[in-house]
């Protein structure tokens, strides 16, 4: 059963009370990304439900905004989530070759995730840094004009610090 600690519980209701009374739906993009990051790293079914009922809200309205936003991951994704732009800025300077460079590199097209759990590959629209294209957010960092060479050195990092993590 999802459930989420009793600390966590009160961050819940600490993010409510930034609302009006009545209007705790407010809170749905912050509580989703507690879940997110205490629950598995994505949002099941049933984390959305529980979500929901923390809100007293219908699950469909947690899944319309789900499903909306690149932000949250429906399914489990990789310990390292390479989120590339692929809008017109990043196009224009080679995100398309950055990520079928991946694809060769991991074997994975994106929404894929590598079959060790280590990477996940995802396509995201704008980032807000179009000058750095092609560029991709890895966690909470960006990666800047990126090329070959650069992915290979990121896939070498993240495998590194996996190897020591484990």
């Amino acid at each position: 059963m999802v459930k989420f600690s009793e600390d966590k519980l009160a961050k819940v209701q600490e993010l409510i009370s930034h609302y009006p009374e009545g209007k705790q739906k407010s809170a749905l993009l912050p509580v989703l990304h507690l879940a997110q990051e205490n629950l598995g790293g994505w949002l099941s079914a049933e984390t959305m439900d529980y979500v929901a009922s923390l809100l007293s809200i219908e699950p469909i309205e947690v899944y319309e905004v789900a499903t909306f936003y690149s932000m949250y991951n429906l399914q489990p994704v990789g310990k390292y989530m390479f989120e590339v732009c692929h809008t017109g800025p990043c196009m224009l300077r080679g995100s398309d070759d950055v990520i079928t460079y991946i694809y060769e590199k991991l074997g994975i097209k994106p929404g894929e995730t590598t079959a060790d759990g280590l990477f996940t590959l995802k396509t995201v629209e704008c980032l807000g840094a179009c000058g750095y294209a092609p560029m991709m957010q890895l966690g909470k960092h960006y990666r800047e004009h990126l090329t070959k060479e650069k992915i290979d050195a990121i896939i070498q990092e993240c495998t590194m610090n996996a190897a020591a993590n484990n």
